[in-house]
C-alpha cells in the first residue's frame, strides 16, 4: 500500500476533483487526504472502502504497490 496516495492523486486528478472536493466527498478533511497523497499518513479501511467505491475500482487494485490502475 506505499503507492496508495500516489494512485489517489492520479484518481483525483483524472477526474477533475480537488483535494477539497474529494475530501468532502468521502467525509475527511482535505488536510487529512493530503497527508495520504504525499505517504505522510495511511488511510483506514472505511476510507478505503469509500474511496473504491467512489472511484469504481476494487479495493484490491488500490492498495497494490503497482501504479497501473487500468488493468
Amino acid at each position: 500500500m506505499d503507492r496508495f496516495g500516489e494512485k489517489l492523486r492520479v484518481l483525483r486528478e483524472d477526474r477533475g476533483y480537488t483535494l477539497r472536493q474529494l475530501a468532502e466527498m468521502v467525509e475527511v478533511h482535505y488536510t487529512h487526504l493530503n497527508k495520504i497523497e504525499n505517504g505522510q499518513k495511511r488511510p483506514s479501511t472505511d476510507l478505503v472502502l469509500k474511496i473504491s467505491r467512489l472511484f469504481e475500482i476494487t479495493t484490491d487494485r488500490l492498495m497494490k504497490d503497482e501504479l497501473d490502475l487500468d488493468t
